[in-house]
């Protein structure tokens, strides 16, 4: 068995209070944590010498191995968008593990992500929930699939009005997304169990609730439109960047939706993003939304995911929050919360040393475990940091 105390720590284990002490970890797991733990005999010690330890972090929206940087068209398996409803085909079976926004994630602290298909479809297809070491992409899985992605707005309506084919509105949009959740109603009602559809067994498991809903939409409007038809068929819907949410929020917090609120630090580069603002996080988290604050990488660098938050705080986010935007309110909305997200007993030790408060934006992850592996140590003397072998 192997056994790690990390000593001498300042620990934030987002669910609880900030303590100075320690953290053991055994077999992969959290085994104990607090002020006055001390570290088991014959554990292997680290001296975190009144550095910060935290959670690794979670960023619940991202494309990282499906749209590979520096590729072009060949590293690019976003969007299958040949159909306006590709519901079945899933991002797991076009992740590449050596996509270099792996390592990049690593520098950033962020051990776990969740990655979608694009949004050039009114139905893109389903999710899967990794963590950001491995070489084997089954070894990395955490939740497969972890959601059902659909868009409304300016993509569906752009990329299929160009093609002169339904939908080219935003009627049309929601008029698929309808018909597709009919036909899998039909689907599930059917006698014969032998005949099987990819497309409509993925919706079928929204409408049973096995999956949450997760809808890409920027406008108010659509963001309307994507509560009208949640309540139309009862499915658990999330939403996914939320730029005019705040305008809503009343609504959103009333109903208990939470936002993916990102990425927020992209020019206001199409109609849809003029409401994006860095103050928008504080005033959905004032009004009771729960967020998550998103990165969509490699719209922006995963490893920019906590300066973010940072900036988040700058215009109006409470630290607490920010963190928890972060780690325990992803891993919530992905359905991972009893494993990551937080430093509590019987979770997943995946734990990041700082430097210091990650908030600041000189501090950086010193060092980064995942499952109770050393998967990222920084190298101040080279000031470069060295990924663990896949």
């Amino acid at each position: 068995m192997t056994v790690t105390a990390f000593i001498n720590a300042h620990v934030v284990p987002i669910e609880g209070e900030p303590f100075d002490g320690t953290v053991v970890m055994e077999d992969g797991k959290i085994s104990a944590l607090g002020a006055d733990v001390a570290a088991p005999e014959g554990a292997d010690v680290v001296d975190a010498a009144g550095k910060w330890l935290l959670p690794g972090f979670v960023d619940a929206h991202v494309h990282l191995g499906t749209h590979e940087e520096g590729e072009g068209w060949a590293g690019d398996d976003t969007n299958e968008m040949t159909d306006p409803v590709t519901a079945g085909v899933r991002a797991l079976d076009a992740v590449n593990p050596f996509d270099p926004g792996f390592d990049d994630a690593l520098a950033g602290g962020v051990t776990a992500v969740n990655i979608n298909p694009g949004s050039g479809n009114p139905i893109g297809g389903l999710a899967v929930a990794i963590h950001t070491h491995g070489r084997y992409i089954e070894e990395m899985v955490l939740r497969s699939p972890s959601g059902l992605k659909s868009a409304l707005g300016e993509n569906p309506k752009r990329v299929y009005g160009e093609k002169k084919q339904t939908p080219s509105t935003r009627l049309g949009t929601a008029m698929v997304i309808r018909k597709a959740f009919m036909d899998a109603q039909n689907y599930m009602g059917k006698a014969d169990e032998n005949a099987r559809d990819p497309k409509l067994e993925a919706l079928a498991m929204v409408l049973r609730r096995e999956i949450p809903w997760r809808q890409h939409a920027h406008r108010a409007d659509d963001i309307a439109t994507a509560l009208r038809i949640a309540d139309e068929f009862g499915y658990d819907l999330v939403l996914d960047h939320g730029t005019e949410a705040h305008l809503l929020a009343d609504v959103l917090a009333e109903r208990g939706v939470p936002v993916l609120i990102g990425p927020l630090f992209t020019t206001k580069s199409k109609v849809e993003l003029r409401g994006r603002s860095i103050a928008n996080p504080g005033k959905l988290a004032k009004a009771g939304v729960e967020i998550s604050i998103i990165t969509d990488h490699p719209v922006i660098p995963i490893n920019f995911l906590v300066h973010q938050a940072t900036l988040s705080v700058k215009e109006g986010l409470d630290p607490v929050t920010a963190l928890r935007s972060i780690t325990i309110n992803p891993a919530k909305v992905l359905g991972l919360a009893e494993r990551i997200g937080s430093l509590e007993p019987g979770k997943d030790a995946d734990i990041v040393l700082w430097s210091g408060d990650p908030l600041d934006v000189m501090q950086r992850a010193l060092t980064v475990w995942i499952g109770g592996k050393e998967v990222y140590r920084y190298d101040e003397d080279a000031r470069t940091g060295v990924v663990a072998p896949r």
